[in-house]
């Protein structure tokens, strides 16, 4: 487009004398001269050249690198948060294990608790026979040493009273003998 307008304006006519036509006249009124137009224009050409490849072509450049790590982080960011559901997910799963095993855990412990309170109450019930059998057993030996005792005694008191009573002494024999027919009287 720049190319055509420059050549449009080569190739108009430039008429000796008065008449100039209307693009003579443009170029009079703004004093265009043509060796200094077309040095301009070279110059605006070899300007934008370089200002294309020196100014413009880096910034596009920066802006590139810059949307393609916009376009990474974008990426970045979707794979982070598709890792963290994942790793939610993973959570629950093991939470949710966790709690099954925490559930059965107790539940073992409670019926533990439970068999060994049995097992502790029937353990105190056998030893609370063995404390009375031996209770028993104790009073009913103590029982039998106390009615010994009491018959040993029932039978020298009865001595000593038949002795008292007769006025006379008593001899082992008759003692005995005594001792014996009283004790069969009272049990």
């Amino acid at each position: 487009m720049l190319l055509d307008t420059f050549q449009f304006l080569a190739s108009a006519p430039v008429e000796a004398g008065g008449d100039e036509g209307p693009l003579g006249e443009i170029l009079r009124k703004f004093h265009v001269s043509w060796p200094s137009f077309i040095a301009q224009w070279v110059n605006f050409i070899i300007i934008c050249l370089l200002l294309k490849k020196f100014a413009f072509g880096p910034v596009l450049q920066i802006l590139e690198k810059r949307r393609e790590r916009i376009a990474g982080g974008e990426a970045k960011l979707a794979e982070i948060e598709k890792q963290l559901a994942e790793s939610e997910r993973r959570t629950e799963a093991v939470l949710g294990k966790a709690n099954a095993d925490a559930k059965r855990l107790i539940e073992e412990a409670k019926e533990s608790a439970t068999a060994l309170g049995e097992r502790k109450t029937q353990e105190a019930v056998a030893s609370a026979k063995q404390i009375l059998a031996k209770a028993e057993e104790a009073a009913k030996s103590e029982r039998e040493q106390m009615v010994a005792e009491l018959k040993k005694e029932f039978g020298r008191l009865v001595t000593t009273t038949t002795s008292q009573v007769t006025g006379k002494v008593l001899t082992d024999d008759d003692q005995a003998r005594i001792n014996e027919e009283a004790i069969a009287k009272v049990s």
